[in-house]
């Protein structure tokens, strides 16, 4: 089995997952050679280190050449027994836990999950698709690479999601298909490059991570002439997909992360366990052949994640009356301020419509009064000039009081993971220590 690891940990926190994991072997690509270097002694598990030579670089002693081991493999089919069940990927969560987890990944559980992709996506063998976000992610690696391999697609793989680079290979390989989370949908949109280019192949394109602004989604419209938008919603535990927005629906059901996909179902619950009627917040759960066999070595976060029978995603949500799921926040960035509730992306959202703004999360902070404060976090966009009562007066004309935010912070970048998904966890963490 495989265990995939973000390259931008740092040493403590892979060895803990590749020793919880217990994991024999370790590769690693010669950029990232330096951090394993001085911590091999921390990785007692692992019994044989394979190197990636992606330059010029020696493969190190004590190491195997995996380019040179994989040229010297058969091509026959080894003959070996495989049963559905059986584990084939353990990626790590990135939650707000101390420590991650690892979700157990069958053979059953992504080939559901393909299956899932390529027809709720209607991926065509057709198809160029370009994948830039890391691998070791699961949304890239199995929402689109290993689906479009399945169908026997051509596929473009980049070592990283450079806007510059991105834009310049969608008109040198004639991309057809692309998946990105909004925070990179934006910085193409707004890269001064992106008018210099013949985009024209791009036909199809996927985003997630977090709900596109509906501006974005316009001008997104009108920049790629003919472009087709799809939204997939879920997480690692449902191998990752659950629900999707089609393109017909975009414009139709704003903020919506869609519905289930073929081999999913979903349902609102309350906390306990009784599914509630349309329209009213609840916990979104699933039931699906995507789903994990459970944590490795966590049977109590497990029975926890499937309790009522049901997986738990840990995310607010409803349903419309055309069955239709909006997620409302996760359970823990709902802000509680003054006794209501605020979802933060219900903010993040009107924010998105202020004409002076690239980016923007919403979190909310310790007050001694509101007991939480609704926190606008902002990216402004290049040579834009507003101020904090400015953005409050934006937002008071859209929200309830309660709702808006009452600090606000301007601020160069936004923390994010390598799949771009915003890191609201260490904002609070910075922000609320300076008070």
């Amino acid at each position: 089995m495989q265990v995939p690891i973000n390259y931008m940990l740092n040493a403590e926190e892979i060895a803990y997952i590749v020793n919880h994991s217990r994991s024999k072997i370790f590769i690693v690509e010669d950029s990232l050679y330096p951090v394993i270097a001085r911590h091999q002694a921390s990785f007692p598990s692992v019994q044989r280190w394979g190197f990636i030579p992606l330059g010029d670089s020696m493969v190190p002693d004590g190491f195997f050449d995996l380019m040179s081991e994989m040229k010297r493999m058969p091509h026959e089919e080894p003959h070996v027994d495989v049963e559905a069940e059986d584990i084939v990927q353990i990626p790590y969560t990135s939650g707000t836990e101390s420590r991650p987890k690892g979700a157990m990944l069958s053979h059953r559980a992504l080939m559901s999950q393909y299956h899932s992709c390529i027809f709720d996506g209607r991926y065509d063998t057709y198809d160029v698709s370009l994948h830039a976000l890391p691998l070791f992610h699961c949304a890239q690696l199995h929402c689109f690479l290993m689906p479009y391999l399945y169908v026997g697609a051509t596929n473009v793989i980049m070592h990283k999601a450079d806007p510059v680079e991105m834009i310049r290979n969608i008109e040198k390989y004639q991309i057809t298909h692309m998946f990105a989370p909004p925070t990179v949908w934006i910085g193409i949109l707004n890269h001064p490059d992106f008018k210099k280019h013949n985009l024209r192949s791009l036909k199809k394109a996927a985003y997630g991570a977090s709900i596109m602004p509906v501006e974005i989604i316009k001008q997104l419209c009108v920049a790629f002439r003919g472009l087709e938008l799809w939204n997939y919603y879920g997480q690692t535990e449902m191998g990752p997909v659950a629900t999707i927005l089609k393109p017909e629906d975009q414009l139709l059901k704003p903020g919506s992360a869609g519905k289930p996909v073929l081999n999913v179902e979903t349902r609102i619950m309350d906390d306990e366990g009784r599914f509630v009627p349309l329209g009213t917040v609840g916990e979104i759960v699933h039931r699906s052949g995507h789903v994990m066999s459970g944590y490795l070595d966590d049977p109590e976060k497990t029975a926890e994640a499937f309790a009522y029978g049901w997986f738990h995603s840990g995310d607010l949500g409803r349903f419309d009356e055309d069955g239709y799921l909006y997620v409302v926040d996760r359970k823990k960035d709902m802000i509680k301020t003054g006794g209501e509730n605020v979802a933060s992306r219900e903010v993040e959202e009107v924010l998105s419509q202020f004409e002076g703004v690239e980016e923007a999360a919403v979190i909310g902070l310790p007050d001694p009064k509101w007991i939480e404060i609704v926190t606008a976090v902002i990216v402004p966009k290049q040579g834009a000039s507003f101020t904090e009562k400015d953005v409050i007066a934006h937002c008071k004309e859209r929200l309830a009081g309660f709702k808006c935010p009452k600090r606000v912070v301007i601020t160069d970048r936004l923390p994010k993971n390598p799949s771009g998904k915003i890191l609201k966890r260490e904002l609070k963490e910075t922000l609320g220590s300076k008070g």
